[in-house]
C-alpha cells in the first residue's frame, strides 16, 4: 500500500488482482446496503462527532441505483464528481463532506486499470481551510486524518476483494 501525507492532502493507494470495471461497481455503488462512504468505522464516528459540535451529522440514505451519479447525497457526503469512462480505463469519485469543519473536505477515489485483469485504488483526502481557525485546525487534524484515511481505505480494498 502506498502511503503519501503533505500539510492539505493524505493519500492511499493499492494494486489489487481484480478488473477496474469491478472495483468501480463497488467504489461507487449506490444499491442500498453497506457502502464503504456511509458505513466504515471512521465516518461514522465523524458523523457522531459533527452532531455533537451542533452539526447536522447527516446520514443521507444511498440512492438505491446502480452507481452514485453527480448531485447524490450519501451519508453526510454530497457527490461532486463522477467520472466513469470505461475505455480510458480510469473511474473517478469526488465526494464533499457537507459537516462543520473550518474549510472544505474532499474525498477522491480513483480506479484505473493496469492490464485487463488488475487496477490501482487511490484515495486522497483534502483538506481546503478557511481563515486563520481553518489553518489552526488543518495542523490539529492531521493525525485524525491519517487515522481516518488508512482506515477508509482499508474497508475499500476489502470490499473491492470481496466484491461488495
Amino acid at each position: 500500500m502506498l502511503r503519501r501525507t503533505s500539510l492539505r492532502r493524505t493519500r492511499r493507494a493499492s494494486t489489487l488482482p481484480v478488473p477496474a470495471d469491478h472495483a468501480w461497481a463497488v467504489v461507487a455503488c449506490g444499491l442500498a446496503g453497506s457502502r464503504w462512504y456511509v458505513d466504515a468505522g471512521p465516518l461514522v464516528v465523524r458523523g457522531l462527532i459533527d452532531r455533537l459540535a451542533g452539526g447536522a451529522g447527516r446520514r443521507w440514505s444511498v440512492p438505491d441505483r446502480p452507481l452514485l451519479v453527480r448531485g447524490d447525497t450519501v451519508g453526510f457526503w454530497r457527490v461532486w464528481e463522477v467520472e466513469d469512462d470505461p475505455g480510458s480505463g480510469t473511474h473517478r469519485l469526488v465526494l464533499v463532506a457537507d459537516l462543520r469543519s473550518p474549510g472544505r473536505v474532499t474525498l477522491t477515489t480513483t480506479v484505473t486499470a493496469e492490464g485487463a485483469t488488475a487496477c490501482r485504488v487511490e484515495q486522497e483526502v483534502r483538506l481546503d481551510p478557511d481563515g486563520i481557525v481553518g489553518a489552526a485546525y488543518l495542523l490539529a487534524d492531521l493525525p485524525a486524518r491519517e487515522t481516518v484515511t488508512e482506515l477508509v481505505h482499508r474497508r475499500v480494498v476489502r470490499d473491492v476483494l470481496q466484491g461488495r
